[in-house]
């Protein structure tokens, strides 16, 4: 590892206090989706991805498609983190003229490569990708990041179906699993953290066993602490020596995390955020 798991968990914990001041600059968005991913992105760009900061565009880079779009929040802290643009637009967040919508768009920020939001499509874009990179013969993998609610899309299964058929092993999906979703009804993300907005995904539509779902599907899986900066690692490293197969990491994650209020609730998913509820999240963030 380029770095330390204490400085990988640093960095997270500075993620997720830079994706609170980026929600609350609006006033409110989507917490609990934005943080509890923040552990898997410092391991990807921190330590996985063949990037470049200051040339987004390169040539023959790793890619990274964040399906549930609505999570971009945690995405731009990581990115200028990482210094693809100045902190300063961190507290533009979907005003007029930024370069930060509530959702990715590859259009208006840099280091983003595809645009999401409509939930179930992130996935067939990343195949699309990853299958163009091996003709292409560069070497670059694709990662996507997608909802435990999402994947109740049926265009989620055509996308695993097709990344089988042509033996992706270059595609890393990784399941944000926190097992809730936005409603109770059509809503998906493959953030596998088990809960919707006002409903769990069991409740809403179950994924049964995630990791046994994707392995008949004919996929490498795994199953992570999405939390634990080096169990992620090892498992986008053992991902990395799969010769046949697409992968999937079952992230298991808590939404909301960090934020102590809201961990693993509904309400996490999109609320307001005050300057009393920006102060309350970053002192629980600095406990962690």
């Amino acid at each position: 590892m380029k770095h330390s798991v204490q400085e990988l968990n640093d960095i997270a914990k500075e993620a997720r206090r830079v994706t609170m001041k980026c929600i609350a600059s609006l006033g409110k968005g989507h917490v609990g989706g934005a943080l509890d991913i923040v552990d898997a992105l410092t391991v990807l760009y921190y330590e996985e991805m063949n990037i470049d900061p200051a040339n987004p565009k390169m040539a023959g880079r790793d890619r990274l498609v964040l399906s549930k779009g609505h999570g971009g929040p945690g995405l731009y802290a990581i990115l200028a983190l990482k210094g693809f643009f100045d902190m300063k637009e961190i507290y533009t967040l979907n005003k007029p003229g930024t370069m930060l919508p509530s959702h990715c768009d590859r259009l208006l920020t840099p280091g983003i490569d595809m645009t999401t939001g409509s939930l179930g499509q992130g996935l067939s874009a990343a195949v699309g990708m990853a299958l163009a990179d091996r003709i292409d013969g560069n070497g670059a993998r694709v990662y996507c990041i997608i909802g435990d609610g999402e994947s109740q899309e049926g265009q989620i299964w055509e996308a695993v179906m097709c990344a089988n058929r042509y033996q992706l092993n270059n595609l890393i999906v990784i399941l944000d699993n926190n097992g809730l979703q936005l409603d109770g009804s059509l809503t998906c993300f493959l953030d596998l953290n088990g809960q919707q907005i006002d409903a769990s995904v069991d409740e809403v539509n179950s994924l049964l066993d995630a990791g046994e779902k994707w392995r008949a599907f004919g996929w490498n899986v795994q199953e992570v602490n999405g939390h634990d900066v080096q169990a992620i690692y090892d498992a986008v490293e053992a991902a990395k020596t799969c010769t046949d197969k697409p992968n999937m990491i079952v992230m298991h994650t808590v939404k909301g995390k960090g934020w102590k209020r809201i961990e693993g609730t509904t309400m996490s998913h999109s609320l307001s955020v005050s300057a009393d509820d920006l102060a309350e999240a970053l002192n629980d963030i600095d406990k962690e």
